[in-house]
């Protein structure tokens, strides 16, 4: 069984040591960097493919060298290392941390079912970084925002777009990592027959990396880390000896006058090679977004004391080499192996194709991340999702997302075959999401840390003018390749909004046709139909009132259960919930009625229990609110405050982490008797049995502390009907739900209601909790939903 919960919180309680920082440092090189580091194998290759040429002067080469110097200083050093990754989400980063911590702070949230009492959570905090004392541009942005649903439907969709971006850079660094890598082949053969060779050992590698998706990285993870340092020597090694031995003052073109010269002489050719060049910080994402796997002092400590400085050598030796080598064959040749020594070709070919398999790696398991948290929020279909590691939180695998990007990633390998049009797909994906990024960073510097609206400006101003250049360079390649992320992205975007869209109107749906708990407690008691021996589990979306399925079932089958509890899982805009904060639990009317409602809360990062554990958890929560007595008992069927329902909420944690609390004891029934003498005999617990039955199978006992209160009466008989429920059984009601465009609609609603969404649904997984439950005690509610 897995128990990711507890280690989560116990590691971040844990006050860092500097080993442990450097432990992590040298961990996050294996996870983080691998995509970044094998982006000197394409950069050069794809810059001189043909809008620029390599010519005597090396004007050319310097002023490359020039800009990827200072690229990769402004972008991933200034901005990610010291700017970025300070506004994580309480130690998660990527395009959903920015957008989550913008939903707390100015209640923008895309999930319909949010309470205030979430805003209580340990991990809802909004500390800022700057004085509050006087109304600021902040909080009238934020008023601004929480007003119109314009600006709020706009930023939903700028966060899927930069989602969706990453999902197609899941797509295409893969591609363009391993086949750049098994590119090398061509110096060992004649061009006429390496490309019969390269498209096919890079759709083998392909294939097996995918296929091996479902191990999950623990079991080889100990082996990214050595590979991607290796490799990192080896281009920092073999980048000195170029530099030495062809071009000692190559550092020259360090300086941004090189720039100048280099966009002088080339003017068009220069600015649309800017394309090719972006490529050199392909995967400087991944520290942001891979951040909570990780901390912020050990993802630094990596990038600048081994990353930065391999990569800025790798290309100083490269473009030393290519400063003294002209009489170039041909376009091919300029690239990575050609500055390689002749007799080391096959050894760093080999170490290559393993960092590149590595860094395709990293990005695979980051989208599968990325559709979880999309998934969480509302704003992606359910699908399947395996945890590959006990031991390590957040190692995911999703199989049907495996599969499609695998089916992709051959397409597109197949489909380009060359490093130059997969060069220009994979620099558009890279610098759309890190646009994307800056434009939320600025709105986070303002909402989140209350700083000065000119840093906000001075931001997104300097960043954001960096990056639409390259954007423009990327762009007007559309037709060379860059239409594919787009492509994919759109695909994507369209399904992602249809089921949000969808998810709120059937939600909407729900709100304005629940039941009355005024008409609910009127019919006394019993509710007016036959309660019969069991517990019945209800789940539904809503935070409060009566779902309309619980009607639609009564209407019906005039019988229930002599327990009701009204079920709600469901995510809060924060990665993680603790386990002592997970269960609100609340009673619907006087205690006779035995009608509970019980929340369940999760982070957008959590592990979803899918065990029996969950079961017991839910029923120790109910019980011991009622053995504190927290629960809220309304005896008045008319008081307004029944149709507020908030109910009196009480926070109650798992059995797990409260074990001064009550826990649940199954016992079979042979051994029931010699646990009973066991239990009495022991003076630390207190025990409540349930009535003895004629032939019981099931033993239920709830054990309660010896430092207990008393417990009154009413609530020692709550515990035996409780109980006593237990053992009757449990059965769980889950609506199946039909939706369908009322009449009268627009003919854009019914197509993306009546077949975008009702397409998605048929074809996606169930919620987490169906999927546990079992069948024998399942009853599924049809209903339509006229939306």
């Amino acid at each position: 069984m897995m128990d990711l919960e507890g280690g989560v919180y116990a590691n971040r309680a844990k006050k860092e040591s500097w080993r442990t920082v450097l432990t992590l440092a040298y961990q996050s090189l294996g996870v983080v960097y691998g995509d970044l580091s094998t982006s000197p194998l394409y950069v050069y290759k794809s810059t001189f493919a043909e809008d620029i040429q390599h010519s005597e002067t090396n004007e050319e080469i310097y002023g490359v060298l020039s800009f990827v110097f200072w690229t990769l200083t402004l972008i991933p050093l200034i901005k990610y290392v010291f700017i970025v990754l300070k506004a994580d989400d309480n130690g998660e980063g990527g395009t959903f941390a920015l957008y989550s911590l913008l939903c707390r702070h100015a209640r923008v949230n895309s999930l319909p079912n949010c309470q205030s009492a979430d805003e209580e959570l340990s991990e809802y905090k909004k500390d800022g970084g700057g004085s509050t004392e006087t109304p600021s541009f902040g909080s009238r942005l934020k008023s601004v925002l929480e007003k119109h649903r314009v600006l709020q439907k706009i930023l939903l969709v700028l966060a899927l777009i930069g989602t969706c971006m990453v999902i197609g850079d899941g797509v295409l660094t893969p591609a363009i990592s391993v086949f750049s890598a098994v590119s090398g082949l061509e110096l060992s053969m004649e061009k006429e027959h390496h490309k019969y060779v390269e498209v096919p050992a890079a759709c083998i590698i392909l294939i097996g990396l995918f296929a091996l998706q479902h191990y999950g990285t623990h079991r080889v993870g100990f082996l990214f880390a050595p590979v991607v340092v290796i490799w990192l020597l080896c281009i920092s090694a073999i980048g000195l000896y170029n530099i030495f031995h062809w071009n000692p003052h190559v550092y020259q073109a360090l300086s941004p006058y090189y720039m100048y010269k280099f966009l002088k002489k080339t003017q068009r050719g220069g600015w649309m090679s800017l394309g090719g060049i972006l490529l050199c910080i392909t995967g400087s994402e991944a520290m942001f977004a891979d951040l909570g796997h990780f901390s912020q002092l050990s993802i630094k400590i990596a990038f600048t004391s081994m990353v930065y400085p391999s990569l800025i050598l790798a290309y100083m030796g490269q473009a030393a080499y290519l400063s003294r080598h002209h009489l170039i064959e041909s376009d091919y040749r300029i690239g990575f192996y050609v500055s390689v020594p002749e007799k080391l070709r096959w050894p760093v070919l080999v170490i290559a194709i393993l960092a590149a398999v590595v860094g395709s790696q990293a990005i695979i398991t980051g989208t599968f991340s990325i559709i979880k948290q999309c998934s969480a929020l509302g704003c992606f279909p359910r699908v399947k999702i395996v945890h590959t590691s006990s031991k390590i939180h957040g190692q995911i695998y999703i199989p049907e997302i495996n599969w499609i990007l695998m089916l992709l990633c051959l397409a597109v390998t197949i489909g380009f075959r060359d490093t130059n049009r997969l060069g220009n797909a994979s620099g558009l994906a890279v610098i759309t999401v890190m646009l994307v990024t800056t434009c939320l960073m600025s709105l986070v510097i303002v909402l989140c840390w209350n700083q000065s609206v000119f840093f906000a400006i001075g931001f997104i101003f300097f960043f954001g003018t960096i990056e639409a250049l390259y954007f423009s360079a990327s762009l007007i390649k559309f037709l060379q390749g860059a239409w594919v992320p787009i492509a994919l992205a759109f695909i994507f975007l369209v399904v992602m909004y249809v089921w949000h869209y969808g998810t709120l109107k059937k939600y909407e749906f729900d709100v304005q046709n629940k039941i009355s708990i005024n008409w609910l407690l009127s019919l006394g008691p019993s509710l007016g139909i036959v309660r019969v021996r069991g517990i019945g589990i209800i789940h539904t979306e809503l935070v409060s009132g009566i779902p309309a399925i619980f009607s639609h079932f009564v209407t019906n089958l005039p019988a229930f259960h002599q327990v009701l509890v009204f079920l709600c899982i469901k995510s809060v805009p924060v990665p993680h919930v603790r386990p002592e904060e997970r269960f609100l639990v609340g009673q619907i009317g006087p205690r006779e009625y035995r009608l509970y409602r019980c929340i369940v809360r999760y982070g957008y990062r959590d592990v979803h229990k899918d065990d029996m554990d969950f079961e017991k958890d839910l029923l120790c929560s109910i019980a011991e609110s009622i053995r504190t007595g927290k629960v809220g008992i309304n005896t008045t069927p008319n008081d307004d405050n029944l149709e507020k329902e908030e109910e009196k909420m009480t926070v109650v944690g798992s059995s797990a982490t409260h074990p001064e609390g009550i826990r649940m004891c199954d016992d079979d029934a042979d051994d029931a008797a010699d646990n009973t003498a066991e239990a009495a005999g022991t003076s630390e617990l207190k025990e409540i049995r349930s009535p003895t039955l004629v032939q019981p199978r099931k033993r239920v006992r709830f054990i309660v502390p010896a430092e207990s209160p008393k417990i009154d009466r009413a609530a020692r008989e709550e515990l035996k009907e409780l109980m006593d429920a237990r053992e009757a059984g449990i059965a769980y009601i889950l609506g199946h739900s039909y939706v369908k465009a009322k009449a009268g609609s627009s003919m854009f609603k019914k197509l993306v209601i009546n077949y975008g969404y009702d397409f998605l649904r048929r074809n996606s997984r169930g919620p987490s909790y169906a999927l546990c439950v079992p069948h024998a005690s399942t009853l599924e509610v049809g209903m339509n939903y006229l939306v």
